[in-house]
């Protein structure tokens, strides 16, 4: 039988000593090319938003390809690694098993692998797949180092062509390496913006063919208490564990977190293919409002870091363009300083900065945080 627990820190504060290690999984560094298509899909429904969008790109000497286009998240791979790290050592008082998760790359890890204090970090990636219209997330976590640059050559290469491999064959050779861990991050979230009932019709055909490959389900941190429920539902009808995930893209660490009896990762791995036990802790971020958050990590993004080296120190730094030449450069090298109506969009948002309007937001757009398992928490797993 597969056994899901589900807790909230502020309930149980100190749940984590039941526990020898504490799991953070699905959280990006500055190696993530995220994309900036979402700006052109918020405005489609907002008619106004997108007038004033198209204004600007049209007085802009710089057009914008706001699908190739991307930025990247603040935190090199030893900050990312290290956030992590100390909120599970500080606040929970536990070993800290961290796997970073870049979009369709292990360049942080590899990285990592290369310093003592990091050389036992997974190799892992979030894996973009295109299906029917619709695309993907995957956590793929703990790729044996022999086989891992091989290996995500493959994925990549169903990513950009999707027929050249077989979907399925790839998915049924990642789960017959017993070390890797398979996990459907967000599996609710139309990314794509098919609409839900299209996108539901074609989530179900994805899971009808390839559910047996996947070993857990996500609750996100980062998407909504209602549609977490959804995935709770899901899980159940597809019987799947449950499993945290942070997605975190800012500073703030994140706010799903797994408790685990193991003291490795692959021994953690053991514990959710073959025992089927996965206990979830959702951080006090949860409960606070979810647009006060992504503001947050918006702000995180958009803030300048004078420590850094330069050339990552700007929001603009780390946002990137394609040139007439076909590369790309950071929009940093695109002007003289950034375009005056956005500096006035995020001299609005910075204002959420400040502690006392986030306070008051916070007590406005307050909402009970609950999610509820089957009643007995627990059901039979297929293989």
């Amino acid at each position: 039988m597969a056994e899901n627990q589900i807790s909230f820190f502020w309930n149980k504060p100190d749940i984590g000593r039941e526990y020898r290690s504490v799991v953070s999984l699905h959280s990006h560094t500055n190696h993530s090319k995220e994309s900036l298509r979402f700006i052109l899909e918020f405005t489609q429904e907002r008619p106004l938003l997108r007038w004033a969008l198209e204004r600007e790109s049209r007085r802009s000497t710089v057009p914008v390809d706001w699908v190739r286009a991307y930025w990247t998240p603040p935190l090199n791979p030893k900050l990312a690694f290290e956030v992590e790290r100390d909120q599970i050592e500080k606040v929970l008082a536990r070993a800290a098993l961290v796997s970073l998760t870049d979009h369709d790359s292990i360049s942080a890890p590899t990285l990592l692998r290369v310093v003592e204090e990091t050389s036992q970090i997974p190799l892992s990636l979030e894996w973009s797949v295109p299906f029917e219209g619709a695309v993907f997330h995957l956590g793929v976590h703990n790729l044996p180092s022999s086989q891992a640059q091989a290996i995500v050559a493959d994925l990549d290469t169903y990513t950009r062509h999707q027929s050249t491999l077989q979907l399925s064959e790839l998915l049924a050779m990642l789960h017959q390496c017993p070390e890797v861990l398979l996990i459907f991050n967000h599996p609710r979230w139309d990314l794509r913006g098919m609409g839900r009932q299209r996108y539901a019709q074609v989530l179900r055909r994805f899971l009808q063919g390839n559910v047996r490959f996947l070993h857990a389900f996500e609750l996100n941190a980062t998407r909504s208490r209602s549609e977490n429920n959804g995935v709770i539902e899901l899980a159940a009808h597809w019987r799947r564990l449950l499993i945290s995930g942070g997605d975190r893209h800012g500073c703030e660490p994140s706010g799903a977190l797994n408790l685990t009896r193991a003291e490795s990762f692959s021994e953690f791995v053991h514990e959710i293919r073959v025992e089927q036990r996965s206990h979830v802790l959702f951080m006090p971020q949860y409960a606070e409002p979810l647009g006060i958050r992504t503001t947050q990590a918006v702000l995180d993004v958009i803030r300048d870091y004078p420590g850094y080296l330069p050339g990552y120190r700007r929001w603009d730094d780390r946002v990137f363009h394609p040139d007439p030449s076909g590369g790309e450069q950071p929009i940093s090298a695109l002007w003289k300083a950034p375009p005056a109506f956005i500096e006035r969009i995020f001299s609005v948002m910075r204002v959420m900065e400040n502690a006392t309007v986030r306070r008051a937001l916070g007590q406005i757009f307050r909402d009970e945080v609950s999610l509820e398992l089957p009643s007995d928490g627990a059901y039979e797993a297929t293989s």
